[in-house]
């Protein structure tokens, strides 16, 4: 099962930018990113696979770009700008075998980094 290392939050102010990195032990098909916020349900965030298809969530298109290292496809980085003090929550990486919204359809998980935006 790929293992995977999060990086990169941290807090800030309302409308600054922070970028998040994923590391994956080795390359699976789709890499996402997924928050919660405290007593909230994890929601999902943005997604990619290894070909550049991607699917980002309606909440926050405009301002996160999820991109994907182009050689070893090992990596996945969130760029999140203009971010709000909604946008506070865990972020996690996830890795699927399909490009995917759901939840259910990622079997690895990382530990997760908060991110938290003050107003």
């Amino acid at each position: 099962q790929v293992q995977l290392a999060e990086s990169g939050g941290g807090l800030v102010q309302a409308g600054d930018s922070l970028r998040l990195s994923c590391e994956a032990s080795f390359p699976p098909y789709a890499m996402g990113w997924f928050r919660q916020a405290p007593g909230k349900e994890r929601d999902f965030v943005a997604t990619m696979d290894w070909i550049g298809r991607l699917n980002v969530s309606d909440s926050v298109k405009g301002r996160f770009t999820i991109s994907r290292d182009n050689t070893k496809k090992k990596t996945v980085f969130l760029q999140m700008n203009s971010l709000k003090p909604d946008d506070t929550a865990v972020y996690y990486c996830a890795a699927s075998a399909r490009l995917s919204t759901l939840e259910h359809e990622y079997t690895s998980w990382g530990q997760g980094t908060q991110v938290t935006v003050s107003s």
